[in-house]
């Protein structure tokens, strides 16, 4: 019987932080203009969000370990707390406490640093997954995460996996 409990908790584990192989992709957007955000979401100049993106980016290649916050092994909201308190930004552990965090704001108007979160559990709308938008120009975003299968990498929305699992974006600079 621990043997099954230990097999059911390891693949929860595994499946939680999924990822696919890495597949560059571009798609061409009109990007739009809102005045009661931000003007443009390509012009717009955060250095602390820079700084947050820089530090994960750190992380780049570090292999997936559920809890992790280190450079010995980091888990996708590690990554993000991680990255947030090296500029003294205090964000809760875990991707579901993190998924109310700050404010929800569109897709079309993420800017780097935004955190997106994606459910990638079949048949399940429940978030268990959270990246930070390292790049987003033109209707194309790219975000580091920490995957089960490759590690802390870099991705891309426009990619199919992705897309379809995207659940919500959330502003906390």
């Amino acid at each position: 019987m621990k043997k099954i409990a230990l097999l059911l908790l390891l693949l929860i584990t595994f499946s939680s932080c999924k990822s696919s192989k890495r597949v560059v992709t571009t798609k061409s957007k009109t990007e739009k203009t809102d005045s009661r955000t931000r003007k443009s979401t390509s012009n717009t100049y955060n250095p602390q969000a820079d700084k947050v993106v820089d530090y994960a980016l750190k992380f780049d290649g570090v292999k997936y370990k559920y809890g992790g916050t280190t450079k010995k092994g980091m888990d996708c909201s590690g990554l993000i707390v991680t990255s947030f308190n090296s500029e003294n930004i205090s964000l809760p552990r875990t991707t579901g406490d993190l998924s109310t965090t700050g404010d929800w704001i569109d897709l079309k108007q993420v800017t780097k640093g935004d955190l997106l979160f994606f459910a990638t559990r079949k048949n399940s709308r429940k978030v268990n997954h959270v990246g930070i938008v390292t790049e987003a120009r033109n209707g194309n975003v790219e975000f580091i995460h920490a995957s089960t299968s490759s590690g802390v990498m870099v991705s891309n929305l426009a990619e199919k996996y992705w897309y379809f699992a995207f659940v919500q974006a959330r502003r906390v600079l």
